[in-house]
């Protein structure tokens, strides 16, 4: 006999591809709520470097997992995905359908592909070791161990690579081979643009970024936080740090940021497209009446 698995909707893509937008248009039309797949919402005061939704965009729609711990904490891809299950059963529990956004491949993985990592202690001794290496030197250790995985390392995500080589290191095979039978029926939806669109919303979004104050926001976490490393390995934060150091101008810096999530967007790209199941910019099939 063949249970029933809970429905959920999963809403995937780039950086400015409309995903919020849509899931929200989508969440009015389903008696829905949103869960976020996000890295770097998960830190409170990451706001306009992560073009974090405000609460007037978010129109009267319950947002989950956003602004959860501060920007001092470790929080893993694996930590998310229980926090994840736990609302989303809340949100089952109500009757209402969970609806989950964003551009974490990696979150997306382990919550609704139903990965089964094992707790892995941090080893601060490897982490110490490998941060004096440079980016494209750890790509090369981890692509030995666990070539899937490195392909799928955001650019210049020192602090994501390391977590992987140590989690290789101790799990003795890659993390493709933890998967278990999924928790949840998933209707996978993909937004994109056509490349050129893509990267003029993305790059407009750079200039909206700094016009409403993304230099102001990035100097204050600074003098907040200090140079902690989700501060300063952050798209968004990290060239402005530049410009505030005085390395490079802010014409510069808002280039390289304009530059940085383009290559994102790209990484994200190939990721989500190794996913068969995702159906790309169209309505959900198993919603139409």
């Amino acid at each position: 006999m063949t249970i029933s698995k809970p429905k959920v909707i999963a809403v995937v893509g780039p950086t400015a591809s409309g995903k919020t937008g849509y899931a929200i248009e989508l969440a009015k039309k389903t008696n829905g709520e949103i869960v976020s797949a996000d890295s770097r919402l998960v830190y409170k005061g990451f706001d306009i470097g992560t073009a974090k939704p405000s609460f007037e965009e978010r129109q009267g729609i319950p947002h989950f997992m956003i602004d959860i711990v501060d920007p001092e904490v470790d929080y893993s891809a694996g930590l998310y995905a229980k926090d994840a299950q736990n609302i989303i059963s809340d949100i089952l529990s109500r009757g209402k359908l969970p609806i989950i956004v964003g551009g974490t491949g990696l979150y997306f993985r382990l919550l609704l592909e139903n990965y089964d990592v094992p707790n892995v202690e941090p080893d601060y001794e490897l982490r110490e070791e490998l941060s004096k290496l440079t980016f494209e030197k750890l790509y090369s250790i981890l692509a030995e161990i666990d070539k899937k995985r490195a392909d799928e390392i955001e650019v210049n995500d020192k602090k994501k690579i390391i977590r992987s080589i140590e989690l290789a290191k101790h799990l003795k095979k890659p993390l493709s081979e933890y998967k278990k039978e999924p928790l949840y029926d998933v209707e996978w939806i993909g937004m994109n643009y056509p490349r050129d669109i893509l990267y003029d919303r993305i790059n407009r979004r750079v200039d909206m970024m700094v016009k409403d104050g993304l230099v102001e926001e990035c100097k204050y976490l600074l003098e907040k936080h200090g140079r902690i490393k989700n501060l300063v390995c952050t798209i968004g934060y990290q060239e402005m740090i530049e410009y505030l150091d005085g390395k490079v101008s802010l014409e510069d810096a808002k280039e390289k940021l304009k530059q940085n999530t383009r290559n994102y967007a790209k990484r994200q790209l190939t990721w989500f497209r190794k996913n068969s199941s995702i159906k790309w910019n169209c309505e959900p099939l198993r919603l139409k009446k």
